[in-house]
C-alpha cells in the first residue's frame, strides 16, 4: 500500500488502457474510497455507477465524443471500466456538483493506489438528459432525471509507462499571517 503523499504527489492522468478487465472487487474498493468523500451537510448526494460491459461502453463513448464535437474520437481512452459518478439534487443541489467532485478525487487517489490508471472524463452533465444514460439509470433503480451529472472516471491498467509527475507552477499558495 502507497502512503497518501506518495498517491497525492504521483497520481496522473492515464489516457491509454491495456483491456484486461478489472476485477469487480477492485472498483468495489475504488467506488467506496469515493463514497467516504466529504459532501455538503453529509448529505452524501453522490452516487457511482459502474459500468464494465464493453458494447455499454462503446454507446456511452460515442455519446461522449458526439457532445464534445469530436464524434470519431476515444474519448475513454480505451478503458475497460466507466464510473459514472452524479449527485442527487434532491439531497442538496446547492453543493451536489462540488459532493461529487471530493468522489472523483478521492476515487482516482484509490485507484493509484491499487495500481490502476484513471482520468476524469467530462461531459457527464449532458450526458444525463440522454436517453442513453436515462436507462442506465433506471437499471439501476435511478431516475436521471433526479441527479447532475459530475464526471466519468475512467479505469483500467495503463498501456506503458504511467504518467511522470510534470513540475508544479510557483506562486500558487499565499499566507496570511
Amino acid at each position: 500500500m502507497k502512503t497518501l503523499d506518495e498517491c497525492i504527489k504521483n497520481r496522473r492522468s492515464v489516457r491509454k488502457y491495456r483491456q484486461d478487465p478489472v476485477p469487480r472487487d477492485l472498483i468495489a474498493q475504488v467506488i467506496e474510497a469515493g463514497l467516504l468523500a466529504a459532501s455538503g451537510k453529509n448529505k452524501q448526494s453522490p452516487v457511482v455507477i459502474a459500468v464494465t460491459r464493453g458494447e455499454l461502453i462503446e454507446k456511452m463513448r460515442k455519446l461522449n465524443a458526439a457532445i464534445h464535437g469530436t464524434p470519431d474520437a476515444d474519448t475513454f481512452y480505451g478503458a475497460p471500466a466507466v464510473l459514472i459518478v452524479a449527485s442527487s439534487k434532491k439531497a442538496n443541489e446547492a453543493t451536489a456538483v462540488y459532493d461529487g467532485s471530493l468522489t472523483l478525487g478521492n476515487m482516482m487517489l484509490k485507484a493509484y493506489d491499487l495500481g490502476l490508471g484513471s482520468c476524469w472524463i467530462h461531459r457527464a452533465k449532458q450526458s444525463l438528459s440522454d436517453e442513453l444514460y436515462k436507462e442506465i439509470f433506471r437499471s439501476v433503480g435511478l431516475d436521471a432525471d433526479d441527479f447532475e451529472g459530475v464526471g466519468h472516471l475512467i479505469l483500467g491498467y495503463a498501456d506503458g509507462e504511467y504518467p511522470k509527475a510534470p513540475a508544479r507552477r510557483e506562486g500558487r499558495a499565499f499566507f496570511i499571517e
